[in-house]
C-alpha cells in the first residue's frame, strides 16, 4: 500500500502561507522595528498548536496573538482585520497540482491500493481534496489533527496493512517520512522548494534504509517500484 502526503507533496501550499507570513510581517513592521518578527510569529505558532492544530485557521488566530504581542497591545483593529483577511485569502485560493503529479498518483495507482493522508483544518483539508481531481484514485482519504507513529499505526491497523508493506511519499521529514520508516514502513521524500520551519525539525538520513529521495513528482513512480522490489526480496 502507498500513502501520499497533500500539501506541497501533490499541490501548492506553502507559498500561499509564506505570501500571507510576508504580508503579516510588514503590518506588524508599521509599528516595530524588529528583525525577529517571524521567527516570534513562528514560537506562538508552535506553542498554539496543542490548542489549534494545523492549518489556516490555526495560523490566523497565532497571527493575531503575535501582532498583540509584538505591538505591545498597539496595534490597530483596522489591521487586525487585514490579518484575518490573509486568512480568508488563503481558504480561497484554487488547488493547483504540482507538475508530473497527476501522472504520477495515476501510475502508481495500476501498481498499488493508495490512500490520502494529510492533517489541516477539516473543513479546508475536504475542500482541496475535492478540488484537486484525483479523489477517485484514492481507496481512502484519511484528514488527521498530527502525522505521528501514533497516528500511522492506527491508520496501518485499519489498512490491516503490515508497516513493512506500507511507503508513504511526502515532502516533510517529519510528518511523512521519520514516522513510517520508525514503524518499519518505507518512505518516499519529495522534497519542496518552501517548508515551514515545523516541519523541518526532523533527522533522517538521506541513505537511511527504506527511503528513497526525488527530485519532483516525476521519481515518484520509480522510486515506488524500486521500493517494493527491495521489499519483496526482503521478504
Amino acid at each position: 500500500m502507498v500513502g501520499f502526503d497533500a500539501d506541497d507533496t501533490l499541490w501548492r501550499s506553502e507559498d500561499y502561507f509564506h505570501a500571507a507570513q510576508a504580508e503579516f510581517e510588514r503590518i506588524v513592521g508599521a509599528y516595530v522595528d524588529l528583525d525577529d518578527v517571524g521567527a516570534r510569529l513562528y514560537a506562538i505558532e508552535k506553542a498554539n498548536i496543542e490548542l489549534f492544530g494545523y492549518g489556516v485557521k490555526g495560523m490566523a488566530l497565532s497571527m493575531v496573538e503575535a501582532a498583540v504581542q509584538i505591538t505591545d497591545a498597539r496595534i490597530h483593529a483596522r489591521d487586525l482585520h487585514r490579518i484575518v483577511g490573509l486568512a480568508k485569502e488563503l481558504l480561497q485560493h484554487p488547488v493547483e497540482l504540482l507538475p508530473g503529479v497527476r501522472e504520477a498518483v495515476e501510475a502508481v495507482a495500476r501498481d498499488f491500493d493508495i490512500v490520502l493522508i494529510t492533517k489541516g483544518d477539516l473543513f479546508h483539508q475536504e475542500k482541496k481534496v475535492r478540488d484537486c481531481g484525483l479523489a477517485g484514485l484514492f481507496r481512502r482519504i484519511e484528514i488527521v489533527s498530527e502525522k505521528d507513529t501514533g497516528t500511522y499505526g492506527r491508520l496501518l491497523e485499519e489498512f490491516d496493512c503490515q508497516a513493512p508493506e506500507f511507503l508513504m511519499i511526502g515532502n516533510s521529514l517529519r510528518s511523512d517520512i521519520a514516522p513510517v520508516l520508525a514503524l518499519g514502513g518505507w518512505g518516499v521524500h519529495v522534497p519542496y522548494h518552501l517548508t515551514w520551519a515545523h516541519e523541518t525539525e526532523a533527522e533522517v538520513a538521506a541513505d537511511a534504509p527504506r527511503l528513497r529521495v526525488v527530485d519532483d513528482a516525476r521519481g515518484i513512480p520509480a522510486a515506488v517500484a524500486s521500493a517494493a522490489r527491495e521489499a519483496e526480496a526482503l521478504g
